[in-house]
């Protein structure tokens, strides 16, 4: 459970700290390298993992280990893995609230003085900023180590280690000094949440919105609640009550499984009820708003990506008989067009498993989604590649369950064929499923010979980008790949760009760095010319839900700033690899 540091020293009490930060003052600074290693402090364990390599480089890693016997949380808090990430969540934004007000008052140059711990959004997410185990808590976080110029300035780092922080860990990973109501809403509200999330599937359901629901938010850079918005009212015929362990019976508006048209004018909400439900795969802390906004955890928005990369893609439901002959069976291209990026991603999140696709038509590709009556007059069938996505979404949902939950605005096609019509009336969802079955019969569709539905077949081996070797490489070793991470929109690996600017429902850089780390891991030990794409990302996933992110760091430790990404996001990532 120790770890040691890379130089073998085993634990040590923190006077030893005490007498090794007095011994190196004034020194150069890479000389702070010998305070590697863990270190006794009282009630908790202090390991210093990293030492950056001067005072203007990334901070030190620092990590600090508590045991349940030490911190005496209820035993129930960290039952399963939803009360642990629940538990975790909760004491990194207690860390992060005390560590605030001690951050920079060290003084030095550069990062010096600097104490950062992972900002936690509205969404709940497991981070390796504070892991909750069996055994105990792991709290992860970065110091800029103090120094003057290049100059050890070890009284400063002595201040953060032995007086800062000592008030930072006891006051937010102690039972006794938390507000223990909050703390047990938390994690009633997550088991709450779990609650809805089972019913789901066992009510047919893809997606529920309660009553009282704030959907709106502040503005396109905050994620916090609009103040005086709308409450959401759920349609009276689609409104049902769910009795949850905790906050007892909650009504709201259940979106069936099959086919879901959102309507309504401009500005009346209908984007924003879209992009609640696809964070609805997440849970949300108390006082979001959309707390109970719960969405089939699969479920995966889909839109155009023009110039996009795909490889080795049957995208044959969709497109066929192109006029250069390409086969659309093993679909590969560097630059796709908006249509098909649209058809690779939806045959991609069936390859991932999702079971619920969102679309809005204003980001996809309209040749993609429909075919008006008078189109197919003037161009027949035979000279027309594309099968459009309404003629595809009925099939998709009885022959591979897959429901739709599309918000349209243009097109009136799609309202014969979806099962579900919800109108958002300045804000209020009404059910107009009924009118707008009576005016599909005024208004037929003309017929239309579909192609017959065939499932997309599989067999995608996993290769990777062909790096130049580096001047590090040895020969025999694998190539290590170096990785930097864009904020949350993509990375690099190597000298290959990954681009995840359309991959909506990422919502924290450390959900990109995590993807990087777990492409960066398959490049370099699993693929091999023979395992397949879905081999390789269902061999990650399930190391994931075994042993966490630590697995992948490959050293004697990992640092703060990773969070947990779901399966059909690292499908997402590694779709766009750009390789040979």
């Amino acid at each position: 459970m120790l770890q040691q540091g890379k130089g073998g020293n085993n634990m040590q009490a923190s006077a030893q700290l005490k007498e090794l930060l007095h011994s190196i003052n004034r020194k150069s600074y890479p000389a702070y390298k010998s305070l590697r290693g863990a270190y006794q402090f009282d009630r908790y364990i202090l390991s210093i993992d990293h030492v950056q390599g001067d005072p203007f480089a990334s901070p030190s890693h620092i990590s600090v280990k508590l045991s349940h016997r030490d911190t005496k949380f209820p035993e129930e808090y960290y039952k399963d893995s939803l009360t642990r990430i629940t538990l975790g969540d909760f004491l990194n934004r207690q860390f992060e609230q005390q560590v605030n007000h001690y951050t920079f008052r060290a003084k030095g140059s550069g990062k010096s003085g600097l104490i950062s711990v992972s900002h936690c959004g509205q969404e709940v997410l497991a981070r390796t900023a504070c892991e909750i185990t069996e055994k105990g808590i792991t709290a992860r976080f970065f110091i800029g180590f103090p120094a003057n110029g290049r100059t050890i300035n070890s009284p400063e780092l002595e201040k953060i280690l032995f007086d800062f922080l000592p008030v930072c860990v006891h006051k937010a990973f102690f039972y006794r000094n938390l507000d223990a109501d909050r703390l047990k809403e938390a994690i009633e509200l997550a088991e709450d949440q779990e609650y809805i999330r089972r019913e789901l599937a066992k009510r047919s359901l893809a997606a529920f919105v309660n009553d009282g629901a704030i959907l709106p938010r502040e503005s396109g850079i905050s994620s916090r609640p609009m103040k005086n918005s709308v409450p959401f009212v759920s349609p009276e015929n689609l409104r049902i009550s769910m009795d949850l362990p905790h906050r007892g019976t909650i009504t709201g508006m259940g979106i069936p499984c099959g086919i879901t048209l959102i309507v309504g004018g401009g500005y009346h909400g209908k984007s924003t009820l879209l992009n609640a439900l696809e964070l609805g795969i997440y849970n949300h802390i108390s006082g979001d708003g959309r707390e109970y906004v719960i969405t089939d955890s699969s479920a995966q928005k889909l839109r155009s990506e023009d110039g996009r990369f795909i490889k080795d893609v049957d995208i044959s439901l969709f497109i066929n008989d192109l006029p250069n002959k390409k086969d659309t069976l093993c679909f590969s291209t560097e630059d796709a067009s908006g249509s098909t990026s649209q058809a690779a991603g939806i045959v991609e999140s069936m390859e991932a498993g999702s079971k619920v696709f969102l679309l809005d038509e204003d980001t996809s590709a309209t040749n993609f989604m429909v075919r008006d009556s008078f189109m197919q007059r003037v161009i027949c069938r035979e000279k027309e590649p594309i099968t459009p996505f309404l003629e595809r979404a009925r099939d998709l949902y009885e022959k591979a369950g897959i429901s739709t939950i599309l918000v349209a605005g243009s097109s009136g096609a799609f309202f014969h064929i979806a099962d579900t019509v919800i109108q958002m009336d300045n804000y209020h969802p009404v059910d107009i499923t009924e009118i707008t079955g009576k005016l599909c019969q005024e208004y037929p569709l003309s017929d239309v010979e579909t192609p017959a539905f065939r499932l997309p077949e599989s067999h995608r081996i996993m290769t990777r980008s062909k790096a130049a070797p580096s001047r590090h490489s040895r020969p025999g070793q694998p190539e290590r790949l170096k990785t930097k991470v864009h904020g949350k929109d993509g990375f690099s690996l190597g000298k290959t760009e990954v681009d995840l600017r359309y991959v909506e429902q990422l919502i924290d850089s450390e959900q990109t760095a995590s993807l990087a780390l777990l492409l960066k891991y398959a490049c370099e030990h699993l693929i091999d010319g023979k395992r397949t794409l879905p081999e390789i990302v269902t061999y990650l996933d399930s190391q994931l839900k075994k042993q966490g992110l630590s697995f992948f760091s490959e050293g004697s430790y990992i640092s703060c700033g990773y969070a947990m990404p779901r399966i059909q996001e690292i499908y997402s990532c590694f779709n766009r690899y750009r390789r040979p």
